[in-house]
């Protein structure tokens, strides 16, 4: 009997992207722009060459001006800008660094190295589960938001959607999220859904806000600061595609979601439903929701609560996090009661549970440090700007669009794309008048676009909370692709032509 051929794991999927950009910096030219950072400290410019070799200028409008970046020297004594950005017109190629054995072995290493940020605060939020769990208050707080929802279990949808939209669109929640699956996951299943409705209501809604950015600090303010304009110009147009987009992914998901809860077997995911339920669904027997399980969920909840506050106004990110979620996790066993030995026992093993998310994440940027000591990153950046200079205004936008969804693959980080793309692509929308806020908005639908399905990006690490494959994703989303990008491509326009 034949053995049957099955999906790969994410592993194996982000170990062959790996081995294709490795093999990208040996067929593409190496080539690099000389690089511009503001040294807070002296309040000078640090240009520094493709060759290596560094000039210090004034820190002045002035010098902004001669270099040719637009942006305004106020956004970088402030700190808004605070990472190197691209000088227009000084790409030159560059002594080739291919990428070979020795250096694919160290990436994935190097990779867990700079993502331990992230690593570590989501083997933490596996340790509070784990305790969570351990006191019971999830299986009764599933119980009691089932009797709550029934008959209306679609709102469980409405509401998750669009609150981490809300959380994308104001400050870019994406990473965060991570913290959300294996608390909802039990709560979809119990209302007759699937791993695809749980991932898709959080993934897609984080996606569709960041992707359609109001105030997102790390896309639309940082890009911009550095096409040297206001963040609010053309967030009008971005609201609306916000509001659509929305509306069109929430009813995508609910389609999805009451066609298998009235046929379990039209689930994508069906033939891992046990697997799913073994692991995630909890007991059908009633536990009590005592004032002692309400109190722990509810200082759960009020964690989630801090960790926005933080990261939107106090500059907080993955180390004041964890931090935050370790301290939860303490004062939760507290209230449970539990001893502690049960509590360190318990946290470990939950934990332990997300040891292959943490690895995904780790795999996933080693795929981005290849490109970036391959030094290729650059000479795509360079080639697709020379591809759409000097187009009719209408095309003009479209491809950008699609320039910054291709660029999305190769530079995860919407900031940092934003950084090193917008100064040079700012000036190539000059020459053909287009406002730069389209620019901008270009920027943002195109990465987001391609944060839907990039396996350098932040979806494998969320499929592999859910254990979901790949391939059953891209099943789900791509048709929900096409719509949001026929959505992106009509917004432009818009923008453009009133």
């Amino acid at each position: 009997m034949k053995k049957k051929l099955t999906f790969p794991t994410a592993f194996t999927v982000l170990f062959i992207v790996l081995i294709l950009a490795a093999g990208l910096t040996y067929l593409v030219n190496a080539g690099a722009y000389a690089k511009l950072v503001y040294d807070l400290d002296n309040q000078v410019f640090i240009e520094t060459f493709p060759d290596g070799t560094t000039r210090e200028l004034e820190g002045t409008q002035k010098t902004l001006d001669e270099l040719g970046v637009s942006s305004d020297i106020a956004k970088f004594q402030e700190g808004s800008i605070n990472k190197p950005i691209a000088v227009p017109g000084t790409y030159e190629k560059v002594k080739a660094n291919p990428q070979g054995i020795r250096e694919l072995l160290l990436a994935p290493i190097q990779g867990v190295y700079d993502s331990i940020g992230i690593i570590l605060f989501v083997f933490i939020i596996g340790g509070v589960i784990g305790i969570i769990n351990e006191s019971g208050a999830i299986n009764a707080g599933i119980a009691a938001l089932s009797r709550v929802t029934k008959g209306h279990e679609y709102m469980l949808i409405v509401f998750v959607t669009f609150l981490v939209a809300l959380g994308g669109t104001i400050f870019g929640l994406a990473e965060e999220t991570i913290a959300f699956y294996p608390i909802l996951m039990p709560v979809y299943l119990a209302a007759g859904y699937d791993a695809i409705v749980c991932i898709a209501a959080i993934y897609m809604g984080s996606s569709i806000g960041s992707m359609f950015s109001t105030t997102n600090p790390f896309s639309v303010v940082i890009g911009s600061n550095a096409a040297g304009i206001n963040f609010t110009q053309g967030v009008s147009f971005r609201l609306i595609g916000l509001a659509v987009g929305f509306i069109i992914t929430t009813l995508y998901i609910v389609r999805y979601a009451n066609r298998i809860s009235k046929n379990p077997e039209k689930s994508l995911v069906y033939d891992l439903s046990d697997e799913m339920n073994a692991h995630f669904k909890k007991e059908s027997k009633e536990v009590e929701f005592t004032p002692r399980r309400i109190m722990i969920l509810i200082i759960f909840i009020l964690s989630f609560v801090v960790m926005i506050y933080g990261v939107s106004n106090l500059g907080w990110w993955f180390e004041e996090m964890t931090a935050l979620f370790l301290v939860s996790g303490v004062i939760i066993g507290i209230f449970a009661g539990m001893g502690e030995k049960i509590f360190i026992n318990t946290f470990i093993a939950g934990a332990a549970d997300l040891m292959g998310v943490g690895l995904v994440i780790g795999i996933a940027r080693s795929i981005n440090i290849i490109l970036e000591n391959g030094l290729v990153s650059d000479t795509i950046l360079y080639g697709l700007s020379t591809m759409v200079s000097g187009m009719n205004r209408n095309i003009f936008v479209i491809l950008m669009m699609f320039v910054f969804m291709i660029l999305g693959f190769f530079i995860a980080s919407s900031s940092g794309l934003a950084t090193l793309a917008i100064p040079i692509m700012a000036p190539l929308a000059d020459a053909v008048n287009v406002p730069r806020d389209v620019i901008i908005t270009a920027c943002i639908f195109g990465q987001g676009l391609m944060s839907f399905i990039t396996p350098t990006g932040l979806i494998l690490a969320s499929l592999e909370m859910v254990h979901v494959t790949y391939n059953k994703w891209l099943r789900f989303v791509l048709p929900l692709l096409a719509l949001i990008t026929i959505l992106a491509i009509f917004i432009l326009l818009l923008e453009i032509n009133i």
